[in-house]
């Protein structure tokens, strides 16, 4: 939930690397002013910043040497196939056949070590005597796990194949050459074609050396299994601490960029325990089992009887004292060779193994076994073994608690990653050293600058100067504060008082200049509703607004029985916002006092078109480059469904900049789109009666009517939740569609565009040289550990309070306008001081911010709408089907222009 006083601004998150289909065509009826539009390149950078306080860092960057930048790494392709003929897949199996196949025929690869990606493609430092070779490798007694059958049959399989083995066909075939010179050109600044297929392999050999110490692999992360990295977090769920690992090409040379990384595992040990936590129940019997099917499906366990791995592919249908399976009868005592008999799984265990269950009987069994050949074990035998990934959503609960045990401060985080480095060794890697690669032990030195902090203007044209990025109303008011006359509060809490409420927000709203009349009236929820659907409760509380007001209020604040995540938000939200066109503050204060008060009245004011402050540039019509040009600042992200539901679609979000030439104010546009794509596929959307129904367009028109008919010559994008792999779509697939927008409307002349991507999802650490505390904010850093050829910089606008910092990293994709550094650096830095829902510097620029909060907000309006049934009877659906993507409902007129995002 976004709208509670207390919620934050930040994303969380990756998003997959997905390309949408093209945007529609242009109907053949619509005749485009402009045929053709121009395509862009990613530019380079074009200078560096010079303004602010010079000022020591150092970063989580070890320096790396290249002792032999002419070697060549030859790239085979792998296909395993077992003595059937099929297809071998699958990662762990494939590193234990190619490490066998090392060892076995270590001669005839010419003795040549080598990194495996775990999948389809093997590198080596030279060349193999042959571009094809196979190989026959012998694996004795590795898949036991993956057998069926009753439990007496997979014990007799195991006895008689005890000494048994498996053979399995390991072809290598010669693919391409990847020259490591690739990265020594592209560090002088060269534009090479193959430098991330250098880089790839490189981080590759590092995973190679994680896997081959056990560590659970999450892309460029790894994670060791020792207890003392782990932290519970509630319900069944650990998060571990591993460490992220990728060489970079910077300005400084190649450097390895090494910081402490964090996954979520279920919790190892008895399947029972987790069950219970995972599901709050106290007691076996309350489990349910449709959850913890879902939940236990392809996990592994370990048996305690005999201490074999499996993969849970199921649970059985009745308990374990009802479960029978035909169990295969030794021959003699009466019984003829084959011949079975029915006995329940837990007979067979307490009989016939001997084994005591002290709480099996009545609880369902695991199924370990193949779809039409089950093998059923007791639940009290099974325990989960470590490692295992957690890729569901986690609470609210579970979020904040990881946050709390995980945070380091940045001396801790310095030593963390600095032992790392010396404990692991990585340069002594053979693939590694062929290469003559070494790798330093001490973080890399550098300058950066301190930007000055930019000046507000408050209530009465006061000037305020943020200390240490945080400033606040105590003795002021508000620039422009609103009146609020007509206006109700509705509860839904039982707990709160609102006539309190009320006469507490009205004395503080005095206070900030804003005035505010007594409410119209105080709604209470009935008692009786409050075991409702939550669109029920809703629909009950306009049926009072509506009995009891002879026309729809101006404002409503909601007071909500839950802090964070209530179920009554996202029905409150669509009904307010988009059938009544109402403005709402939605909150649920654990306690009532003046700071509490006035981020909700900072809120308050800015939905109802008030502002709280402004840049003193912004106030006086100064801010360069932008007060002499009608200039459009858009902020654009997309908001994704939780990891493994690709059934809800997509959140696109738009805000873009009105009232020129303030560029503190933002109007949002919202829409759907396919799950999990991350191009905005509704910037330009084309009709077949010839209207553009596209996010732009609506944009572009909100630009003009609010800023005396000027239309925007220049406009400013920043683009959110994207990786260096999609940076050319943004700019030939989005940025074409906003050209096109554009032309649309009937111009010719084409704004001049300057594109800049910000990441906060990096792992790169700024740290002071000789100061404990975080880096200081307005902190920049263009030199040393930025591209070597592409124009990107990091800024740590925020004051890190706890933890440890992480800078924001900017990455200019295009600038037609023509912004030096300095002048562009102070703008993104002045952008994180016109966020209008607080009174500290935010870690990004706030059009972003703002985008991530419409995507989110607006996305709640789907969450209580025909999705509640998908999110328990249905699992995700593959990428390969098709899925219907539903509509949002549009804002009401009255709210469109509002930020009601705030």
């Amino acid at each position: 939930m976004v709208d509670v006083a207390s919620a934050g601004a930040g994303k969380a998150g990756g998003e997959p690397d997905l390309i949408p289909p093209p945007p529609p065509t242009i109907p053949p009826n619509v005749k485009p002013e402009v045929l053709s539009s121009p395509k862009y390149s990613i530019m380079s950078r074009r200078g560096t910043g010079t303004t602010g306080r010079r000022i020591q860092l150092l970063a989580n960057h070890f320096k790396v040497t290249v002792k032999a930048p002419d070697a060549v790494f030859y790239q085979y392709s792998v296909h395993i196939t077992s003595e059937d003929k099929r297809a071998v897949e699958g990662k762990g199996i494939g590193r234990k056949l190619v490490d066998r196949l090392y060892q076995t025929y270590s001669s005839e690869l010419a003795g040549k070590k080598f990194a495996y990606d775990g999948e389809k493609a093997l590198y080596t430092v030279g060349p193999l005597p042959q571009n094809k070779l196979e190989f026959t490798v012998v694996l004795e007694e590795t898949f036991a796990k993956s057998e069926s059958g009753s439990p007496s049959e997979v014990a007799e399989k195991r006895s008689r194949r005890s000494l048994q083995s498996k053979t399995f066909t390991v072809e290598l075939s010669y693919a391409a050459k990847i020259p490591l010179k690739s990265i020594a050109l592209a560090l002088k600044g060269a534009d090479v074609d193959n430098t991330q297929d250098a880089l790839r392999v490189l981080d590759i050999i590092l995973r190679q050396q994680a896997a081959n110490m056990g560590c659970l692999l999450v892309r460029q992360s790894f994670f060791h299994d020792d207890s003392r990295n782990f932290t519970d977090v509630g319900a069944g769920v650990i998060g571990v601490r591993g460490f992220h690992s990728s060489f970079r090409p910077t300005q400084g040379g190649l450097s390895l960029n090494m910081d402490v990384s964090t996954t979520m595992i279920m919790t190892p040990g008895p399947v029972i325990d987790f069950l219970i936590a995972n599901q709050g129940v106290r007691e076996p019997r309350n489990i349910d089992w449709v959850k913890a099917k879902r939940m236990l499906k392809n996990m592994r366990i370990k048996t305690r009887h005999r201490n074999m791995e499996f993969k849970i592919i199921g649970i059985s249908e009745k308990p374990c004292n009802l479960q029978y399976f035909p169990m295969k009868l030794k021959p003699g005592d009466g019984a003829s060779e084959g011949e079975t008999a029915e006995v329940t799984v837990f007979e067979y265990f307490t009989k016939h193994c001997g084994i005591e269950l002290t709480y099996s009987a009545y609880l369902p069994c695991l199924d370990v076994g193949k779809p039409k050949r089950p093998n059923y074990l007791p639940l009290e035998l099974c325990a989960l073994v470590s490692l295992q990934r957690y890729t569901k959503a986690l609470s609210s609960q579970q979020r904040a608690s990881l946050v709390e045990k995980s945070r380091q401060k940045p001396q801790d985080r310095i030593r963390t990653v600095t032992d790392a480095v010396c404990k692991y060794q990585y340069d002594s890697d053979p693939v590694l050293t062929t290469c003559g690669i070494s790798i330093e032990k001490q973080l890399t030195q550098f300058e950066g600058r301190v930007l000055d902090t930019p000046k507000l203007k408050v209530g009465n044209s006061e000037d305020c100067t943020p200390f240490k990025g945080r400033w606040n109303f105590n003795n002021k008011t508000l620039l422009n504060p609103t009146r609020i006359d007509r206006w109700i509060v509705v509860n839904f809490s039982a707990r709160c008082d609102t006539s309190h409420i009320s006469r507490e927000l009205i004395n503080s709203g005095r206070k900030k200049g804003i005035l505010i009349e007594r409410p119209y009236t105080l709604l209470e929820e009935e008692p009786q509703s409050r075991r409702q659907s939550p669109v029920l409760r809703v629909e009950k509380m306009f049926e009072q607004i509506q009995t009891k007001l002879p026309s729809p209020p101006d404002f409503i604040l909601c007071v909500l029985p839950e802090r964070k995540n209530s179920d009554i938000y996202g029905p409150w939200k669509k009904k307010s916002l988009s059938d009544f066109g109402i403005v709402t503050q939605c909150i649920s204060p654990s306690k009532i006092n003046d700071q509490y008060l006035t981020n909700v009245l900072l809120k308050i004011n800015s939905k109802l078109g008030g502002i709280n402050s402004l840049l003193a540039l912004e106030h006086s019509s100064c801010v360069p480059l932008i007060k002499d040009t009608p200039t459009m600042i858009l902020g654009m992200d997309v908001s994704h469904g939780s990891p493994g539901r690709s059934d809800i679609p997509s959140v696109a979000a738009v805000v873009g900049s009105r009232s020129w030439p303030l560029i503190s104010r933002y109007r949002a546009a919202v829409r759907t789109q396919s799950p999990k794509v991350e191009m905005i596929d509704a910037l330009y959307k084309p009709l077949a009666n010839g209207k553009d129904d596209g996010i732009i367009r609506e944009l572009l028109v909100d630009f003009y009517k609010t800023s005396g008919g000027r239309k925007p010559t220049q406009i400013i994008v920043f683009r959110d939740g994207v990786s260096e792999s999609q940076f050319n779509q943004v700019l030939n697939i989005e940025l074409d569609q906003i050209v096109k927008a554009y032309q649309h409307l009937g111009e010719a002349n084409i704004p001049k565009f300057t594109v800049i991507v910000a990441q906060k999802n990096h792992h790169t650490k700024l740290f002071q040289t000789n100061s404990p505390d975080n880096v200081p904010p307005g902190t920049v850093v263009d030199t040393k550990i930025v591209h070597p050829r592409n124009y990107d910089f990091y800024m740590c606008a925020q004051a890190g309070m706890i933890g440890t910092s992480r800078p924001a990293h900017y990455h200019v994709l295009l600038d037609e306008i023509g912004f030096s550094p300095d002048d562009l650096q102070n703008l993104i830095h002045s952008l994180s001081y016109v966020y209008q829902r607080s009174t500290t510097a935010i870690s990004i620029v706030a059009p972003i911010c703002y985008a991530h909060l419409a995507a989110a907000q607006v996305g709640q309006f789907m969450k209580f709408e025909d999705l509640s049934d998908t999110s328990s009877g249905k699992g995700s659906v593959t990428s390969s089907e098709s899925i219907p993507v539903q509509e949002l409902p549009r804002l009401h007129e009255k709210v469109q222009g509002s930020m009601f995002f705030c």
